[in-house]
């Protein structure tokens, strides 16, 4: 792997454009982050609902399937057969019975022991392998994974901590306050490549005021703005953020009169758009986390998604998002839940705004690499915060990630 000669500057509210293009920094970040000692988000129980039922998916750069087994466990190994390499499956989801090769159809059973070998013994006496060929020693390789209440994470390192000891207890607190134990059920899928560094996704959501500035529709019908009464906690590594909010109303205030996206005069053909039904403990209408280092676990009102990063070089990455609900949802709530996705995805009256951005930030930045941006708003710190007008999240993201990558 090269290493990069860049260097960091003495701050963490400086943050230098050369961590977002610099290809030698991206593969030091495959090696440190996306295959270090970290639990990377690979899916959701309710996308593997019965045994035989796969997904593909990624970890960094690397192709890998989740499976549920006949034994209903959830595997998570990576799509390559030991034999020569070749990726086993194109699919990004549908069932086995068995795993197999289409090269040379060496075949693995679903949690990666390998069950045959064509001409293992040879045709006619001639041929085979060798005696010594061990079958044990050429499965499939297999990661360690962690489910928990319908959230699947892998690791492919002996060293990630357990996972509640990974989030903390305060992020692990949010976590479990939306995926609580019920039984999820999905609602659908959608997917984009936005021509962006995959860690601007992460600070998109831990840059709390930009909503207020960017969003017409957060901001003219209350759902997410700065003068909403709002809090922005991080685990003690400053890597996972929390951000929650209560909704506010449609009024025009000294905070608002300061957003020039800010519409009193626009209406809503269908009111029922903005319905919101308590569901979880607090007032919160909207909670967003960023679980370090590739998802962000949604609420906004009752739409709940996850958003999977899956990098794609240093200037680009795919958004894979996830809605779901519980089973336990009556048809009403399964309706407002799917109407309000529609903020949601590609073309979201809100997230289309951020595809657009993150591109022109990209754009923006590639030619000067020397340059440095600034992450002042709120002062210098790095605690919580129990307001929104603040970078305090990016400063605590990116001291976690240059202790991560030792700059």
């Amino acid at each position: 792997m090269e290493e990069t000669n860049h260097t960091w500057p003495e701050s963490n509210d400086r943050v230098p454009y050369w961590i977002y293009t610099d290809q030698a920094n991206y593969e030091r970040e495959l090696e440190k982050i996306f295959y270090g000692p970290f639990w990377n988000y690979v899916g959701l129980e309710c996308e593997i609902p019965r045994p035989g039922d796969f997904k593909r998916t990624q970890i960094g750069d690397q192709s890998i399937i989740v499976v549920r087994d006949q034994n209903d466990e959830v595997n998570v190994l990576v799509n390559r057969c030991a034999h020569r390499g070749v990726k086993i499956c194109e699919h990004d989801k549908g069932s086995f019975k068995e795993i197999m090769c289409p090269y040379h159809q060496w075949t693995y059973d679903l949690d990666g022991k390998l069950l045959g070998v064509p001409f293992h013994r040879g045709v006619r006496g001639k041929g085979g392998m060798p005696d010594n060929f061990s079958f044990e020693a050429n499965g499939l390789d297999k990661l360690r994974v962690h489910v928990r209440n319908g959230g699947i994470f892998a690791t492919m390192s002996d060293a990630t901590p357990s996972f509640e000891d990974y989030l903390g207890p305060r992020i692990l607190g949010y976590y479990d306050r939306q995926l609580d134990g019920r039984v999820l059920k999905l609602l659908g899928h959608s997917r984009q490549r936005i021509g962006a560094n995959w860690k601007l996704m992460l600070e998109n959501i831990k840059d709390t005021h930009h909503a207020s500035l960017l969003h017409v529709f957060f901001v003219t019908f209350g759902l997410f703005r700065v003068d909403n009464e709002s809090r922005v906690e991080m685990d003690k590594t400053g890597l996972h953020t929390a951000l929650s909010s209560i909704r506010g109303e449609q009024e025009l205030n000294d905070g608002t009169a300061q957003m020039r996206s800010f519409s009193s005069e626009l209406t809503l053909n269908d009111p029922n758009f903005l319905d919101f039904s308590p569901e979880f403990s607090g007032d919160q209408t909207v909670v967003m986390q960023t679980l370090w280092p590739n998802v962000i676990l949604q609420q906004q009102s009752n739409t709940l998604a996850t958003r999977q990063i899956v990098p794609q070089g240093p200037n680009a990455f795919e958004l894979h998002w996830t809605f779901f609900g519980y089973e336990t949802d009556d048809e009403e709530m399964t309706i407002r839940r799917l109407r309000q996705a529609n903020l949601m995805g590609p073309a979201g009256f809100v997230s289309i705004d951020d595809g657009q951005i993150l591109e022109r930030t990209q754009e923006g930045i590639l030619a000067h690499p020397e340059k440095r941006g600034v992450v002042q708003l709120g002062g210098h710190e790095t605690e919580d915060t129990d307001h929104m007008v603040t970078e305090v999240a990016l400063r605590a993201f990116y001291k976690g990630y240059r202790k991560v990558m030792g700059l």
